[in-house]
């Protein structure tokens, strides 16, 4: 697994100066195997926002440089995403950004009662590491971030 991140990490160093230069932000890099093929997915994001045309400007402009460094031993797809509405929060750079959002919060065990929340995201504490979301009913909780098992903001229809 750490070879893995080790990948995602080479990659943003190698792509970030481009993708900045080009006028977006890197949201997320992550380098995993879906079925029996291997992706590694760059996820763009921009205060304008995302569109297709920004992917693919941006495949375009990072493919050549990650083939020429070659980081990646095996055959691979590359894939440039934006975050989306309901992004993904997983890192604390995530949790930071996503501040006075509202999220969905699952966790891996339950947490008085409750297996998920639904609510704004209040803070992130980095020295602790905890979140600290409070429910539309005004109650708070607060947790640590390796008890959520998945977080991404809420987009309620």
């Amino acid at each position: 697994m750490a070879q893995k991140k080790n990948i995602a990490e080479t990659v943003k160093e190698l792509i970030a100066p481009v993708v900045k230069e080009m006028g977006y932000e890197i949201y997320d890099i992550e380098y995993s195997k879906i079925g029996s093929e291997l992706h590694l997915e760059v996820t763009i994001d921009s205060e304008n926002g995302i569109n297709i045309d920004d992917c693919e400007k941006v495949h375009r402009a990072i493919e050549p440089i990650i083939d020429e460094a070659d980081p990646i031993d095996s055959f691979y797809y590359l894939d440039v995403s934006s975050p989306g509405l309901e992004r993904i929060i997983r890192i604390p750079e995530h949790f930071i950004k996503c501040k006075g959002k509202i999220i969905e919060a699952k966790f891996f065990a339950s947490i008085e009662g409750k297996k998920s929340i639904v609510g704004k995201l209040e803070e992130y504490d980095s020295e602790n590491d905890t979140v600290k979301i409070t429910e539309k009913n005004g109650k708070s909780l607060t947790v640590g971030r390796k008890q959520i098992s998945k977080a991404n903001v809420y987009y309620e229809m």
